[in-house]
């Protein structure tokens, strides 16, 4: 897939066909990107699933958080990644090893790890990097 030019509808499809989405890197600061992403994700009637380590157990925006991926018990169609990009390979593997897989990878603005995005499409994942989800949103889906 071509990383530096996604097409219009392939992003309209995902943010239309995602309902649950499991957040890596969630943060309970409302000053932090994520805070602002995840409140807009959640006024747009997604289940958005806080993944935090340092906060396991607590909520984010009355949501319960949990310490990785494999602490979910439901289904997710896509995991949203606010890491650094030279952690976006561990989260491929992390979301390689989950019991169902999402259909979507997603690295926020400045995550893109190339080699990463082509172990996730091997396995069927579809990977989006160097984008943001609520400012995709209004420009797609309107």
């Amino acid at each position: 897939m071509d990383h530096d030019n996604y097409d219009r509808n392939l992003i309209r499809d995902i943010l239309k066909t995602t309902k649950n989405i499991a957040m890596i890197g969630a943060s309970p600061n409302p000053a932090r990107p994520s805070y602002g992403v995840m409140r807009f994700l959640l006024g747009k009637g997604y289940r958005v699933i806080p993944i935090n380590p340092g906060h396991a157990g607590k909520e984010i925006q009355g949501q319960k958080v949990y310490a990785s991926l494999a602490d979910i018990e439901e289904d997710v169609d896509m995991v949203d990644v606010f890491r650094a990009a030279d952690q976006l390979s561990a989260v491929v593997d992390e979301v390689l090893a989950m019991k169902k897989l999402p259909k979507v990878i997603w690295g926020q603005l400045t995550v893109r790890d190339d080699a990463a995005a082509a172990k996730a499409e091997q396995a069927g994942l579809t990977v989006i990097m160097d984008r943001c989800p609520a400012i995709e949103y209004p420009r797609v889906v309107g």
